[in-house]
């Protein structure tokens, strides 16, 4: 301990004060994301930085003493992505909230700490709009969404974090700043090293500052809202949709997630339902009412038990709502372990029969949501905490569900991020040759393997 208690003078002496904390009570608040794993380890210190070069100081100081790094947003992760390593640093972001609009680039430049939502209100004044929209964009962290990849509900019409991130600061493992693209458009000067940092999820460098595109804030929205006897029909629904409209968003919440939320917050919303799907158009002018129309059409056709449609931003946003507190009404009835798995649109119907059936074969309840416009789908098992049993059937549930994500052509996490919860499952998607180009690049990067240990591979 006594070198132990050396390095970390050494990182306290190098930074100002209260950058570096290390008391007990002051370290677990960093020691776990969102998923509460009993796996995070306990750090010897956290850093909380201010500004880049606080993050190469302290990248520096742990690549002389080989220390490990876990970058930290704001702990909203859902796939263990940020929970402490033993006897290594949490570097955490939160400090570094900055935000700042150029309307004439229509971008906005923002520090890894700023919220989502910090992004989205400081493009509103401008008359612009940051679309990637995760379920938790009040409190989750662009840094995050970056490292992450992260989504959200506006996905099938409007895309991902990546297709957001037009420049990015970030510090590698020895404390190199480096510059990747900028306030243009179109750039495609030397290899396309941008996007390797987008979903790495921490292990290939720290983001310190990006540079996000703005585009046109959406016209008014219309919502149709429909009720299904089962998952299969809505599942349906979805794939004809997908063949006529591009909505700005397909949300899909079956039985189970319906009375969860219910449960939670009293809504009025269908019990009896096998699965509701919440479906929005923000087309301009006639052409609204026309994918509103098709929308309408392709339930029917479905067999929906009863489809609503509406112009009133307010009452659609109730559906929203509800769609948004899937995961904050699970957690009120237990542990929770979350799934992100996704597959071809075409292959959703199977994909949710597939979750079905892996709930009854291990008798665990298994809420879905998606966004189903895009196949993305979070199964949730939820199972009683303290009873090893049953965690145990909900991690081979867990388990079974990727594989079945896979064999339909899918994927394990298409937002969340394989984190340190997905690793086991990861060669199984992608095979063994890319997993050591993989590892390569890692090495190439980090060639002391001290970012994010554990986590992504």
């Amino acid at each position: 301990m006594a070198d132990a208690s050396g390095m970390l003078a050494e990182l306290v002496a190098a930074l100002p004060d209260g950058v570096v904390v290390s008391s007990p009570e002051t370290l677990e608040k960093y020691r776990f994301d969102w998923t509460h794993d009993a796996t995070a380890g306990m750090p010897l210190a956290a850093v909380r930085a201010q500004d880049a070069g606080q993050v190469q100081q302290a990248l520096r100081w742990a690549t002389r003493h080989g220390v490990p790094v876990v970058p930290r947003g704001a702990g909203t992760g859902l796939s263990g992505g940020a929970l402490a390593v033993d006897g290594g640093i949490v570097l955490s972001t939160e400090r570094m909230r900055a935000v700042e609009v150029d309307l004439a680039s229509r971008v906005a430049v923002a520090e890894p700490g700023a919220l989502n939502v910090d992004v989205k209100r400081a493009a509103a004044e401008h008359g612009l709009w940051y679309p990637p929209d995760p379920s938790s964009y009040e409190i989750c962290s662009i840094g995050g969404n970056i490292a992450t990849n992260a989504g959200g509900l506006c996905c099938v019409k409007y895309g991902v974090t990546a297709d957001y991130v037009l420049g990015l600061d970030v510090v590698l493992a020895d404390g190199t700043l480096v510059t990747l693209g900028g306030k243009r458009v179109k750039d495609v000067a030397g290899l396309p090293l941008l996007r390797l940092f987008v979903g790495s999820e921490g292990t290939l460098g720290v983001v310190t500052r990006a540079v996000l595109r703005l585009v046109p804030a959406q016209h008014p929205r219309a919502t149709v809202v429909a009720t299904f006897p089962t998952v299969a029909a809505a599942a349906a629904a979805v794939v004809d949709l997908g063949r006529t409209v591009r909505a700005s968003m397909v949300e899909l919440m079956d039985r189970a997630s319906l009375n969860a939320v219910e449960d939670f917050r009293p809504m009025g919303l269908d019990r009896q339902a096998g699965a509701m799907l919440v479906i929005q158009s923000d087309a301009p002018g006639g052409a609204r009412a026309d994918e509103v129309s098709a929308a309408v059409t392709a339930c029917e056709r479905a067999g929906a038990k009863e489809v609503f449609a509406t112009d009133d931003p307010d009452e659609g946003e109730l559906f929203v709502h509800a769609r948004r507190l899937h995961f904050t009404a699970l957690e009120s009835r237990g542990a929770v372990l979350p799934e992100d798995v996704g597959v071809p649109v075409p292959q959703l119907p199977a994909l949710l029969a597939a979750v079905e059936e892996i709930a009854q074969r291990y008798a665990v309840q298994v809420p879905v949501v998606a966004h189903a416009g895009d196949g993305n789908t979070h199964p949730a098992i939820v199972y009683s905490a303290g009873d090893e049993d049953a965690e145990h059937r909900a991690r081979l549930a867990f388990d079974a569900i990727m594989v079945a994500a896979i064999e339909l052509g899918g994927t394990i996490t298409g937002e969340h991020g394989v984190g340190r919860l997905k690793t086991a499952s990861l060669q199984l998607q992608l095979g063994p040759e890319v997993m050591d180009l993989t590892r390569r690049v890692k090495a190439a990067l980090d060639p002391h393997g001290i970012l994010n240990p554990g986590a992504g591979f």
